[in-house]
């Protein structure tokens, strides 16, 4: 009757947990998609300043709320 190999089952069970280890690393990485209550899907942007001051660029538009002067 064959024994059996305790030392290569044990090596697959720890190949395992690595891997499911960095599985869950990787998807810690990942920005996150959420989905609202209206199933509408929320993108988070995670992307970073290059420059490091803090101001996004894009964001920085005159407010077209406020009415002429008059002059």
């Amino acid at each position: 009757m064959a024994r059996n190999n305790f030392q290569y089952e044990k090596r697959q069970r720890e190949l395992d947990k690595k891997r499911k280890a960095d599985d869950k690393a990787k998807r810690k990485l990942e920005p996150k998609n959420d989905v609202d209550a209206d199933g509408n899907l929320i993108v988070q942007d995670s992307s970073n300043d290059s420059d490091g001051d803090g101001s996004n660029d894009s964001e920085a538009v005159a407010p077209a709320a406020l009415p002429a002067s008059p002059a």
